[in-house]
């Protein structure tokens, strides 16, 4: 199981800094989740979040379905060719369309099936930690498959920190006092969003409110549209 580690917040701009490592970033993602995770109680489950229609308990099983995933895809090596990357993975993924509306479902209808919240929460806990050895052990060169794409290890492990830092931020929504999500993870966001936007964000946004804003979680203002120009046409990102 993983070791919770309480993160520090950040509210502010941050500094440019150099790309960390894929292992580390997701190192850190997935120990500011489980910080924010380990305590919860089975009243905490029902609280909502920042995902239409889905309590905590749904987001948490979701969460454990990705890092399964992850866990899946760290073991399948393929020969390839590459045809996604740590950006263009996130192309497929566009809000409102049918397939997400059928996971969102999905994922309701199987968190439902634990009778008490400790269960999913412990299994995610476990899985997440599996997930985070694998990673540790694999070649971020090594070429893998996963939602039938192929992607470099290192990319891989890119998506499932932006994945866990986003849902990190959709699940604490209601709870104000959790942990906040890793600085590794919200810069990987950040430069995930850059990388679909084609260029810096020319706002002077935090990486939690850039995360929230360009995946749909925040709409934007009249004023963020002007700065934006013709790129507020392509907001949200990805969802």
């Amino acid at each position: 199981m993983i070791e919770a580690e309480s993160p520090e917040g950040q509210d502010s701009p941050p500094k440019a800094a150099p790309p960390v490592h894929p292992v580390r970033a997701l190192d850190a993602s997935y120990r500011a989740l489980a910080a924010a995770v380990a305590p919860m109680e089975d009243e905490d489950s029902w609280q909502p979040t920042a995902c239409t229609g889905w309590a905590v308990r749904d987001l948490l099983f979701h969460c454990l379905m990705d890092c399964q995933r992850g866990l899946v895809a760290l073991h399948t090596p393929t020969p390839g060719p590459v045809d996604r990357d740590a950006v263009t993975y996130w192309s497929d993924w566009r809000p409102g369309n049918e397939g997400a509306a059928n996971g969102r479902r999905w994922a309701r209808v199987s968190a439902g099936m634990f009778l008490h919240f400790h269960q999913l929460r412990g299994l995610y806990l476990e899985t997440a930690a599996a997930t985070l050895n694998a990673a540790t052990a694999t070649d971020p060169g090594l070429l893998v498959s996963t939602q039938g794409h192929t992607l470099t290890a290192g990319d891989l492990m890119r998506t499932l920190t932006v994945e866990a830092t986003v849902h990190h931020l959709d699940l604490t929504a209601s709870l104000p006092q959790a942990p906040r999500p890793s600085s590794p993870g919200l810069a990987c966001v950040r430069t995930t969003l850059d990388g679909l936007l084609g260029r810096p964000l020319p706002l002077d946004w935090s990486d939690e409110h850039y995360a929230r804003a360009a995946t749909g979680r925040l709409p934007l203002t009249d004023t963020e549209k002007r700065a934006l120009g013709p790129d507020a046409a392509s907001f949200p990102l990805f969802g």
